[in-house]
């Protein structure tokens, strides 16, 4: 057999048995790719070159912004800045029917925002709002809904490690990737509102809140300035080129840390142990990123980017259709696996073939996070799932059914995103970051 074929069908077969073995989608990967590439290239030539991938692929400046960014959350998460966020909702969404829920979206929005995790969105806005909901008479499973379908906003709006992963992959501009995901960002909870207010014109009893006067909603808002101030530098900063966006991720911890120390919502005594839970987190990420650089070699190798670019313009070669048929396998794969492997391992396969038809990296990028993050509301892998759940105390049968309607309604923002591109493109062309 030809020595790329080869290669490719280890890598292929050795990935899906481990991950039916149950192993982690990283052990899978990394250790597909060492048999493929140590059949095509020898055991030392192979081993060789797997090390230097493994070098390569987290050998990179713009990779370091992902630990500090994740530090940032954590810090955020624990510094009571989540509380001053859900203030500042309830203030801007109050006299929306189904208020709670629509502060719950709103808060969440915001906590992304300032911590580009959907997952600490869940957790923290989660335990801070369902005891209210709770107390307000809201359905336990529909306010859990509420909570997960709307915290996956933070992984689009900026910033995004998984956007800084992405463009680890195919070289799209950072700030670009940033910028293109405030229109779909702020699109993902919007439909998330419109699903709330749908479900509350129904039940009179889901009232609004109380009317909050014009001073205590201005002492509010300008509590959660400083939080929201951190959007304001870190964003701005890297676009007006006074850092990059590594950079900025060293500011965002700085300023999180400075922030929380104000509040007096964290001691000295704890910071080794967020440090910890950051160190965690990262080390999962860059060795997924290490791994697949070694599998990148080997698929440049047997040249599967060529055979999957064949095959999908085999079914068509209607733009429409093949990108309908990518949309579906990324909902399909986002089921599976996280967002973060299943960018590193599809992004290059994928990339090749919407480039061809003529359609721009940054809003390809938008559309796979997007997808991607559809996946970490759905079982059986769903992470965003299971956290907004176990913080609700609720099972995880009891709230897919609630979950339905917010699937339709962020499939159909999804197809809106794929097909006007000018929703991801219109602001990084007007500030200059792309050229049309």
């Amino acid at each position: 057999m030809d020595p790329a074929a080869l290669a490719a069908l280890i890598l292929l077969a050795g990935i899906v048995v481990f991950l039916l073995l149950g192993a982690p989608i990283s052990i899978a990967v990394g250790l597909s790719s060492l048999a493929a590439i140590v059949t095509a290239l020898g055991v030392e030539n192979g081993v060789l070159t797997a090390a230097q991938q493994v070098f390569r692929g987290i050998n990179s400046f713009p990779l370091l912004a992902i630990p500090f960014f994740v530090l940032a959350g954590v810090i955020m998460n624990q510094g009571g800045i989540a509380l001053r966020l859900v203030n500042a909702a309830k203030v801007m969404v109050g006299r929306m029917p189904g208020s709670l829920a629509q502060t719950n979206v709103a808060a969440n929005a915001l906590f992304g925002a300032v911590s580009g995790s959907g997952v600490a969105a869940a957790a923290a806005i989660g335990s801070t709002i369902g005891p209210i909901q709770k107390r307000e008479g809201y359905d336990k499973s529909f306010a859990a809904a509420v909570n997960i379908a709307s915290a996956p906003s933070g992984m689009i709006i900026p910033p995004s490690n998984l956007m800084i992963v992405y463009s680890l992959v195919s070289s799209a501009s950072v700030a670009a990737l940033f910028v293109a995901g405030y229109i779909p960002g702020a699109m993902w909870a919007a439909a998330c509102m419109i699903i709330v207010y749908l479900y509350a014109r129904k039940r009179p009893e889901l009232k609004m809140t109380e009317r909050i006067g014009f001073r205590e909603g201005a002492k509010t808002i300008l509590a959660a300035v400083p939080a929201l101030l951190l959007i304001v530098i870190v964003i701005g900063g890297i676009l007006a080129g006074m850092f990059t966006p590594t950079e900025g991720s060293v500011i965002a911890v700085v300023y999180s840390l400075v922030l929380s120390f104000f509040y007096r919502t964290i001691k000295t005594r704890q910071i080794p142990t967020m440090l910890m839970d950051a160190a965690r987190t990262t080390a999962v990420v860059m060795f997924l990123v290490g791994v697949s650089s070694i599998m990148g070699f080997v698929m440049a190798f047997a040249q599967i980017p060529q055979m999957a670019s064949e095959a999908i313009f085999s079914v068509s070669t209607n733009p429409v259709v093949i990108l309908l048929l990518i949309a579906v396998i990324l909902l399909i794969l986002g089921c599976f696996m996280d967002p973060t492997p299943a960018v590193l391992i599809f992004a290059p396969i994928f990339l090749p073939i919407v480039t061809a038809m003529g359609i721009h990296p940054v809003h390809f990028g938008i559309m796979m996070v997007f997808n991607l993050s559809i996946g970490t509301i759905t079982p059986p892998v769903g992470p965003i799932l299971f956290v907004g759940a176990k913080v609700a105390d609720i099972s995880i049968e009891a709230v897919i059914r609630r979950l339905l309607p917010f699937f339709g309604a962020l499939i159909l923002v999804l197809i809106m995103v794929i097909f006007t591109p000018a929703l991801s493109m219109w602001l990084p062309t007007q500030l200059g970051l792309v050229t049309p």
